[in-house]
């Protein structure tokens, strides 16, 4: 799970945005960066780590579409403009996973690159969502 220094450098800023959603955020910020801790570990637990086996896994497969419907419900119910491009960037990551599935001609090296980019995407989207809500909050006086 984090045995590879990678992972332990991956892990940091997804810790430090979190503690920045739950301080600041508002409920949004704090259900999206929910969602997206839960589904990360979700991840780390179902995922193949074995260096052979680099195809396609229905299972992270099932967690990025269900991320997906989580921004997604989000960027309905509130009048926030992160939402629309975190669930848009987690839209790219499910159609890399529906083009790896069909198409295995870029490679699943790349695959993985456009996943990983497109999540650090979805990240900065919830770190950019906190600040402004605690922005706001702050120019209205309530903090």
């Amino acid at each position: 799970m984090l045995d590879t220094l990678y992972s332990q450098i991956g892990l940091l800023p997804m810790v430090l945005v979190g503690i920045f959603a739950f301080t600041k955020g508002d409920e949004p910020e704090r259900l999206a960066m929910g969602a997206y801790l839960l589904g990360w570990m979700a991840g780390m637990l179902i995922q193949s780590d074995s260096g052979q086996d680099l195809s396609w896994q229905p299972g992270l497969f099932a967690l990025d579409v269900l991320m997906l419907l989580v921004l997604g419900g989000l960027a309905w119910k509130f009048r926030r403009t992160w939402p629309i491009w975190a669930a848009s960037l987690q839209l790219v990551i499910v159609m890399s996973h529906i083009v790896a599935l069909f198409d295995l001609r870029g490679g699943m090296m790349s695959f993985y690159t456009v996943v990983n980019l497109a999540a650090y995407g979805v990240l900065i989207a919830i770190g950019i969502g906190t600040f402004w809500a605690w922005q706001e909050r702050r120019a209205a006086g309530l903090e």
